[in-house]
């Protein structure tokens, strides 16, 4: 089964961080672009950010830059999103995905999506 799995969302309070975890199986995570991507009841589906992976180049969306930050641990076959100053604009269901570009808008093409976790920041 080819699949990703996200963990560590949760109920956060306004400035607060949280770490999320994106660990494949099934495929190896260090031959693809990974991306992390957010999206609320009725809202549209937005970038948050990705990373390549040929040389870790990154890319963010303006509303995060600054506040969260990608990463990837190979060895253990994870990507990361740390998010700091948590705002309730961020709540969202967050999901990671793999594919052969680092692309946040426009034609995005990924060829694997998690389920998604819940990340909730309020008071």
């Amino acid at each position: 089964q080819l699949q990703l799995v996200e963990s560590g969302g949760g109920l956060v309070q306004p400035g607060g961080s949280l770490r999320l975890s994106c660990e494949a199986s099934g495929f190896t995570l260090s031959y693809y672009a990974i991306g992390w991507f957010r999206q609320a009841p009725g809202k549209e589906r937005e970038g948050v950010s990705c990373i390549t992976r040929s040389y870790g180049v990154t890319n963010y969306a303006g509303s995060v830059k600054g506040r969260f930050t990608i990463s990837r641990d190979n060895a253990k076959n994870t990507v990361y999103l740390q998010m700091n100053s948590l705002e309730p604009e961020d709540t969202a269901v967050y999901y990671c995905a793999a594919g052969p570009y680092c692309l946040l808008v426009g034609r995005v093409v990924y060829d694997y999506w998690g389920q998604g976790t819940q990340v909730t920041v309020s008071s």
